[in-house]
């Protein structure tokens, strides 16, 4: 079958299937009903597990006191139990390697009895601690391939789950995941020491405010997924989609957002039979999605969640991608993750939303009514400041990717340089602290709509900026810079370490006043000048996509790392390791592996992309041009041997594209088998400076053959075809 009959065939399989698909069947369970069932929660644990067991549990989950393991017999009995009463045969330690993906090692419930039986067997030795190969996931130089031991332990604070699938049910335990030496080999450990670095440096702060009964102090995470879904028909007729995640070729649609009519539109009946079921799987696992709607591109759609403790938001923002394109699959799409799967369209944004709290203090990032009073606020709030403006390079890096290098600073994401949009309130708050104190807020208002039936709406204080990276919304901040297909660990990471690195300093320097009254708030008050002086530069409140703003970032001394090659160095510098290892979150050592993993997915990423413009620009898209070439040369010796004169205008416009498309591939295929040199970085180098223009030249001459070539050549489906048929 020649491409352009199997994209011919595509379209047709599309249609059919929306002509006769029945339409899915759901329970008739209420979703209060469902939530969590699916979860060996407190609840559950309550139920099922003695009072002392359960007390030491609670210890440690609430407190952070270490786990007893003399009670792990006892939980795991509990556990197995009630996974075996779902449906459960297997269980699998789940964890999270620095491939960003997740990873599990599946083992049976059953053991042979030694008479020619099997009883089920789960231990607390076996819930606690798992050995899966960690020879086969990359490490950074942490490991050589050939050692091999790598160990899995649970981490109680997040609940195990059962996962269902078509073919059985299986109890999923998350675990951090370490190498023999003791070093993390995923992105669970760190985030979990960041947890704790964080906490001991709110505390310290909380105290000298008065406060005598504190909770544990934790980041807080509500993670929104945008994402992109596809007829799988079209897919598998895309073999850059398949092997990439993204269109490697496409030229744009006479049609794609420009109307923003697509935007908050009326969801296509086949993708809210899509979102129902995958709110009801998501439910099940206790992951409280709430909004859904359709995103700016065609084909775009996005669901996000409520807040909870930023560990478990980790873990449930990998479920929800896992359950995103397995469900996709059921109703015969596919869903694409990638940061930017079509070219000239909005790309895919994970917007990460960011607060710090306990159930004793309440959200610490929550102003009040009166912000210029709530001087409690004003330290946490200037902490984030200071952290950004110090270690803005830093977050930029955590959010280096291929795939992101496509969204960031193209006029629909923000920019690549990090700064805070605070909003008039906040702003005028801490302009008058930069004056020397604060005496009052604005406040809200209310908005006359000037239609009878309707009553005078509040109006918030000031407006949003969508196009700031690091946004204050209210009661927490929005860093909108967060890749579509990444986990959201790294950045948690990141913040939640540099925060506590600002609450140490604030800490330290307000600790000599601790006592007196006038004498501390006046402590406050200088460090919260000082603090704003030192790092407002950080601060933006307007058009982060304007050239003017990038100028005048520049002479502000914000850095602007435009690519991942730019930013992913400095998780080598002694300044980030250096605030990395004070705070026990990650040692040089482990810091240098992940730098090291970074650069190497980035330059694999590129060359399996450059490997697939080459395979497809010369094996499908070539050899339509040639042939259409072909047509329209005998069409003009027909012309000329019935006596007429043809016009070979189109036939030489196309054999110059023809031109252009051969010898572009051969300028990447001599970039890709060139030399890059021996370092990591050299080989993410070369990829970013030779092989990405390279790609994008071959990408150019094809898309315009796109619009040349006779449609029934043409083998691949085009955006038209894959955004609009659904």
């Amino acid at each position: 079958m020649s491409g352009s009959s199997a994209r011919l065939r595509a379209i047709e399989a599309v249609t059919h299937y929306r002509a006769t698909a029945s339409p899915l069947s759901f329970s008739d369970v209420p979703a209060s009903e469902i939530f969590g069932s699916n979860v060996f929660s407190k609840d559950v644990m309550r139920q099922c597990l003695p009072s002392a067991v359960f007390k030491s549990l609670m210890r440690t989950i609430d407190t952070g006191a270490s786990l007893d393991s003399t009670v792990a017999d006892t939980v795991a009995s509990a556990m197995k139990e009630w996974a075996i009463s779902k449906g459960a045969t297997h269980y699998a330690h789940i964890f999270y390697p620095l491939t960003g993906a997740t990873a599990e090692k599946h083992d049976g419930f059953l053991v042979p009895d030694g008479q020619g039986g099997a009883v089920t067997e789960f231990s607390g030795k076996m819930l606690i601690q798992g050995e899966p190969d960690a020879s086969s996931f990359p490490s950074g130089g942490i490991r050589a391939t050939f050692e091999a031991r790598g160990y899995t332990a649970w981490d109680v604070t997040s609940p195990a789950y059962v996962l269902e699938s078509r073919n059985g049910v299986t109890l999923c335990i998350p675990t951090v995941f370490i190498s023999w030496t003791g070093e993390a080999l995923d992105k669970k450990t760190p985030l979990l020491r960041s947890q704790q670095a964080m906490n001991k440096q709110a505390q310290r702060v909380l105290r000298l405010f008065g406060h005598t009964e504190i909770a544990n102090v934790t980041s807080f995470a509500g993670p929104e997924q945008e994402y992109f879904l596809i007829d799988r028909n079209f897919y598998f007729s895309r073999p850059d989609l398949l092997a990439s995640g993204r269109t490697l070729f496409g030229a744009a649609p006479p049609k794609g957002q420009e109307f923003d009519d697509h935007y908050f539109g009326a969801i296509p009946e086949r993708v809210i039979s899509f979102m129902l079921e995958v709110e009801r799987e998501l439910y099940k696992l206790g992951i409280p999605v709430r909004t859904r709607h359709n995103e700016v591109a065609p084909s775009q759609y996005e669901v996000a969640p409520l807040y909870e403790n930023a560990n478990l938001a980790t873990d449930h923002q990998q479920l929800m991608m896992l359950t995103l394109r397995s469900v996709a699959e059921r109703c015969g799409m596919t869903c694409l993750l990638h940061e930017k799967p079509f070219a000239g369209l909005n790309g895919s944004g994970k917007h990460l939303n960011f607060s710090i709290g306990n159930s004793t203090q309440g959200n610490l990032l929550d102003p009040g009514d009166t912000p210029h009073a709530n001087a409690q606020f004003l330290v946490f709030c200037a902490a984030v400041i200071r952290s950004v403006h110090l270690h803005g390079d830093l977050l930029r890096a955590v959010i280096a990717s291929a795939a992101n290098d496509h969204r960031l600073g193209a006029n629909e994401a923000p920019p690549a340089i990090l700064s805070i949009f605070l909003g008039e309130q906040l702003n005028d708050v801490f302009e008058q602290l930069k004056q020397g104190s604060a005496t009052s807020s604005k406040t809200k208002g209310s908005l006359t709509v000037g239609v009878d039936t309707l009553p005078p709406l509040p109006m918030d204080t000031g407006d949003r900026n969508r196009t700031s990276p690091f946004a204050f919304t209210g009661n927490r901040f929005e860093f909108r810079a967060v890749g579509g297909s990444m986990s959201i660990a790294g950045p948690i990471v990141a913040l939640n370490t540099i925060l506590a690195e600002s609450l140490d300093f604030i800490a330290t320097r307000l600790e000599s006043s601790a006592g007196d009254e006038a004498a501390f708030n006046s402590a406050i008050q200088k460090l919260l000048q000082e603090i704003i002086t030192q790092h407002g530069s950080v601060i933006f409140n307007g058009d982060n996509y304007s050239s003017e703003w990038h100028k005048e970032a520049e002479e502000r001394g914000l850095p602007h790392l435009r690519n991942s090659v730019d930013a992913l160095p400095v998780l080598g510098t002694d300044e980030v390791a250096a605030v990395f290892e004070k705070y026990d979150v990650l040692t040089k050592r482990e810091l240098h592996s992940r730098l090291e993993v970074y650069l190497e997915q980035y330059a694999k990423t590129i060359n399996v992309e450059a490997r697939s413009t080459a395979e497809i620009g010369r094996t499908m898209i070539l050899p339509a041009a040639l042939r259409y070439q072909s047509e329209i040369a005998e069409g003009c010796a027909n012309v000329k041997a019935a006596g007429c004169a043809p016009d070979t205008r189109e036939l030489q416009h196309l054999i110059g594209l023809i031109g252009t498309l051969t010898s572009s591939l051969s300028v990447l295929e001599t970039a890709m088998a060139e030399s890059a040199g021996d370092s990591t970085l050299d080989h993410a180098t070369h990829c970013c400076r030779s092989i990405v223009p390279a790609m994008q030249a071959v990408r150019e001459a094809a898309d315009v053959l796109e619009a040349v070539v006779a449609d029934d050549l043409w083998p691949l489906p085009t955006y038209q075809e894959m955004l609009f048929i659904k």
